[in-house]
């Protein structure tokens, strides 16, 4: 039986750049992932202060045995980036996964990976993407189970990922709400989405943990934690499964996970020992279960059917 594939998502924040190279060193040493996503999604005004580090990030993470893929923006909005992605896309021998569907287009005929930011919500559109040359798709955050399949089902030769832990993103937009929020302009943000490094947290007026804000993208504020569906979605036919980089301990991160699709440790474990890590963590995983998101249907030591 093939073994299931982990991956390590793109970092969606803006982390110094020790702290960056500190995380994908430790990835390569430390972990048994099969795949590291580099590159940025969220805003590339930030891709000048880490782009310097990426030849060597991208050797050591091959030399440890890792499958490389270079994520690229989620909005392509003016032609300076449309010049960055079409650089990216002439990138020979690295796998690049588009996350805009303008990239698509500059990536047909040759491998690469669809990224949960477009929307392969349907048969039609997989088997469109798949023609196109996508070896790999991962799917969207809200997709219930019964889609899960319906598309696993449908796709013929390419893999199918799903994210199982991490905050989600929900939106992506021009404007920057973590310069807004701070009574800064976009243009002159000061990079202040640096000093979240999870994201900035969002309350309702009644106080209620509600979004998290990092720079022109919204997230959940619960954080996704399918450990309880991956052997479900195993037997779905999933065969890659994302976790998304946060100032956690990752590398345990990624090992609880790594043992969890292997089979050797429960649910259970996992989610205790990522509630030891950091016991304010609220976890959901209402989408899957066609609840709202941020529901949480199973919690430690049941299973609802």
């Amino acid at each position: 039986m093939t073994k299931s594939r982990l991956v390590m998502g793109p970092i969606l924040f803006h982390w110094d750049e020790n702290r960056k190279k500190d995380f994908y060193a430790r990835i390569a040493d430390e972990t048994d992932i099969d795949t590291v996503h580099v590159g940025e999604v969220v805003c590339a005004k930030r891709m000048p202060f880490f782009d310097k580090h990426l030849p060597d990030i991208i050797e050591r993470l091959q030399n440890a045995g890792k499958e490389v893929v270079f994520s690229t923006l989620a909005l392509v909005m003016n032609e300076r980036e449309i010049a960055q992605l079409r650089e990216i896309a002439e990138m020979p021998d690295l796998l690049i996964e588009a996350n805009d569907i303008s990239s698509i287009g500059l990536l047909s005929g040759r491998p690469h990976v669809v990224g949960p930011y477009i929307n392969t919500y349907n048969e039609s559109t997989l088997d469109y993407l798949i023609s196109k040359g996508a070896h790999r798709v991962s799917l969207p955050w809200e997709l219930p189970m019964s889609s899960i399949i319906a598309l696993c089902n449908a796709r013929k030769s390419a893999e199918i990922e799903v994210q199982i832990f991490g905050r989600v993103p929900l939106a992506i937009s021009a404007r920057c709400y973590s310069a807004r929020a701070h009574g800064l302009h976009k243009d002159g943000c000061r990079y202040v989405c640096g000093e979240a490094l999870d994201g900035m947290d969002v309350e309702t007026l009644d106080h209620i943990p509600f979004l998290a804000v990092n720079g022109l993208q919204t997230l959940s504020s619960h954080y996704l934690e399918l450990s309880t569906a991956v052997d479900d979605l195993k037997d779905a036919g999933v065969t890659a499964f994302r976790i998304s980089p946060h100032t956690l301990d990752m590398v345990r991160v990624a090992n609880l996970y790594r043992r969890l699709i292997d089979g050797e440790t429960s649910s259970d474990e996992v989610r205790q020992s990522l509630l030891e890590m950091q016991n304010d963590l609220a976890f959901a995983d209402g989408f899957l279960h066609s609840l709202p998101g941020a529901d949480l249907r199973e919690t430690l030591g049941s299973r609802a059917e």
